[in-house]
């Protein structure tokens, strides 16, 4: 017997095991009205609402609806209802530029967009063929309660469930179609690492739009978890939910866990969660200093993993084995520092230029409508993730390096030739080169190597600002340095590992 593995069976099981047990607690702090903390019967029939509007609309199965929110459960309930359904559902970064979004909306051809209400003014002008405010306007012109929906005519496996965009190495984002198997893989295999069980809470410190909230509601769901949405990142108010719903896991990027450890010195009692709270850490290689305050200061569990949009994400995972539970603190987060050793399922090996590449069940099936690009990152029948690193002896993969030019900050993805070309757009810029440094908060943040044109003038501060009012605020240089030229080739290009070398001088990583 083949039955496909669909994202619909872990609502399923949520529902046929754990019934009337807390699903959701959404963020009271929005614009639009909470939804009321369901169970997993009301979270199941709450999605079912969702897809029998999508059938009032005429939304057919492959059609794509196109989500542009902040952390809430409606999203939530998205990533369940739309490719349960047979139909594909496209998360969007809501820290996106209008021209942005509205260019991932048309590329990927999307029959709906839904938008968060704080959202919607600044994304006037983003539309398709139905576009609807999360909140009073969805509840009562789109969504069907209690009227059954149509069910998926033929569930496939291999069929595609969502569409995550990344800014990877080129200034327009390519569209990363993940496939039920993907995801259903991914899902179960982290949950597995992390030792997802029925007793855990999970807060959602982590964007649900990256890599599907890197698969989590999904297990989660399957497991009975309780989920507590967090909207906004904020140290101080993560301890405070921690502490109110007994939250045991949480993920995120080293900027996230350096924002609690930082708000945990404030306070005035004990660190709530302390030897039962695990996180997971993944966006960009942690300091060691991060892992060790984590441990020590808050008495959690540091975790990690590695993984790309590209691979659902999971490829490796790190977690102090019991072997080493003895070692010296600063020895056991040197070792969680390294990227891990490979999930379940995964194959990994470094090419003869020293890039990262994986095999596994969890590789996208391709970029959406780039057959060019999907060639080229799947060459070998292995995926090229872009990464440079090694492989110890312990069988931990350690990332060295990155081959794309692509610069992490604060977890984000931004990709250096789009902030070149924003920079170029200056009339005062002459060149530009634009590359990621180290910094203590974000990890890395981007600093812009500037020529000035012949004859013109312009400040640091005014090329900053230009930026920030043409792209999303974390893309913008929050540094500009002035240089007489830039080295080059003889056949022109910019070798920026070269200007790099001295920002990162005396790091054993050229990532942070």
């Amino acid at each position: 017997m083949r039955v496909p593995l669909t994202v619909a069976d872990f609502l399923h099981r949520a529902e046929t095991v754990f019934a009337d047990r807390t699903a959701v607690i959404d963020e009271p702090d929005q614009p639009a009205q909470p939804v009321p903390t369901t169970t997993y019967r009301e979270l199941g029939r709450r999605v079912r609402a969702w897809q029998a509007g999508f059938d009032a609309l005429g939304v057919g199965e492959g059609e794509r609806v196109a989500v542009i929110s902040h952390n809430s459960t409606r999203l939530l309930e998205l990533l369940y209802a739309a490719p349960a359904s047979g139909r594909v559902c496209v998360p969007i970064n809501f820290r996106l530029k209008p021209d942005e979004v509205s260019y991932i909306v048309g590329h990927s051809g999307a029959s709906v967009v839904l938008v968060d209400p704080e959202l919607d003014e600044p994304l006037r002008e983003v539309g398709a063929k139905h576009r609807f405010v999360l909140g009073e306007q969805t509840e009562n012109d789109l969504m069907r309660f209690d009227v059954e929906p149509r069910p998926w005519s033929e569930p496939d496996e291999d069929a595609t469930a969502t569409i995550n965009y990344t800014s990877g190495t080129t200034a327009r984002p390519k569209g990363v179609q993940m496939t039920h198997r993907n995801i259903w893989v991914n899902a179960v295999t982290f949950a597995m690492h992390t030792r997802v069980w029925e007793r855990d809470v999970y807060l959602h410190t982590l964007p649900m739009f990256h890599c599907n909230g890197w698969g989590m509601p999904y297990g989660l769901a399957g497991l009975g978890v309780p989920q507590v949405v967090l909207r906004k990142v904020d140290g101080a108010e993560i301890l405070r939910r921690v502490d109110a719903h007994g939250v045991t896991l949480m993920c995120g990027a080293p900027a996230v866990w350096n924002a609690v450890v930082d708000a945990a010195a404030n306070l005035d009692g004990a660190v709530p969660g302390r030897d039962q709270v695990r996180v997971v850490c993944a966006g960009a290689p942690p300091p060691t200093r991060t892992i060790a305050r984590v441990e020590e200061e808050l008495g959690w569990e540091f975790q990690q993993i590695y993984g790309l949009t590209e691979t659902a994400p999971l490829l490796t995972f790190n977690r102090t084995r019991p072997e080493d539970v003895d070692l010296p603190a600063e020895e056991r987060a040197r070792k969680l520092s390294r990227a891990g050793s490979p999930a379940l399922g995964v194959r990994l090996d470094v090419s003869d230029s020293g890039e990262v590449l994986a095999r596994a069940n969890v590789v996208l099936a391709g970029y959406w409508n780039n057959p060019e690009a999907t060639e080229e990152v799947l060459e070998g029948g292995w995926f090229h993730t872009g990464d440079g690193g090694w492989i110890d002896d312990e069988g931990y993969l350690n990332i060295t390096d990155r081959k794309k030019d692509v610069i992490i900050t604060g977890g984000e993805n931004v990709s250096s030739i789009e902030v070149e070309d924003c920079v170029f757009s200056h009339p005062a810029v002459g060149e530009v080169a634009v590359i990621g440094v180290p910094d203590e908060k974000w990890g890395e943040t981007i600093k812009a190597l500037v020529v000035k044109a012949e004859g013109a003038e312009v400040t640091e501060q005014e090329i900053i600002a230009h930026c920030k009012q043409r792209l999303a605020g974390y893309k913008a240089p929050t540094s500009v340095e002035f240089r007489d030229s830039i080295p080059r080739t003889a056949t022109g290009k910019i070798q920026k590992f070269k200007l790099r070398e001295p920002y990162w001088a005396g790091h054993e990583r050229k990532v942070h």
